[in-house]
């Protein structure tokens, strides 16, 4: 494929059988053995590690989504006992033009006793999670994943809507009525984090 004569896609279309050669990679999905364009744009093909990556590309702006091993920001809007749904706001630092829809199971929630895991007392609707991006195996339904210790819940609020805070990696309590509620929380460490903001 010459870059005078590239190949164009729209969404949804089956581009190649997902193998041993080709590999899913920005703006595809894996689905049966094939490989499917997310995106209307121009196929790219990346020799990666003896790999062919096939990448979606738009012409112009270029479009973030969501990929596989993606840290995203991700806000709960429903939860069920076996999993809660959640829109992706962002990816890394990237704000994103519109949020995509995304699944976290109860046995992505943690690394350990997945089978011990409780949705509610884990994260509630409302909640901003910090999330990984498991491999995609459909168009727009991603899967997430909070077992790092570094993933889960950062922002949070109280049944009375007062802003929360972390008290442990399973607890967070209101800053109003100290309350505390389950949650797990992720252990974040702010970026420009010193010894002053403990006297803050």
């Amino acid at each position: 494929m010459s870059t005078s004569d590239p190949l164009i896609c729209l969404p949804g279309q089956r581009l190649c059988l997902s193998d041993k050669t080709y590999t899913s990679g920005q703006g595809t999905y894996e689905r049966q053995g094939y490989i499917y364009s997310q995106l209307a744009g121009y196929v790219d093909i990346v020799d990666k590690d003896s790999v062919k990556v096939v990448e979606v590309h738009t012409s112009g702006e270029k479009t973030v989504i969501p990929a596989q091993g993606d840290i995203v920001t991700a806000k709960v809007s429903v939860i069920t006992q076996q999993y809660a749904k959640c829109f992706i706001t962002s990816v890394g630092d990237t704000v994103l033009r519109r949020p995509f829809r995304a699944v976290l199971r109860t046995e992505d929630i943690r690394a350990t006793e997945k089978d011990k895991v409780e949705v509610y007392k884990s994260v509630r609707p409302g909640d901003i999670i910090l999330a990984r991006v498991l491999p995609i195996t459909e168009a727009h339904n991603y899967q997430l994943s909070t077992a790092e210790n570094e993933l889960g819940v950062v922002i949070a609020h109280s049944e009375h809507g007062h802003p929360m805070v972390p008290i442990s990696w399973t607890e967070m309590q209101c800053t109003k009525t100290f309350v505390k509620e389950p949650r797990k929380v992720a252990k974040v460490v702010p970026e420009h984090f010193n010894q002053d903001n403990l006297a803050a």
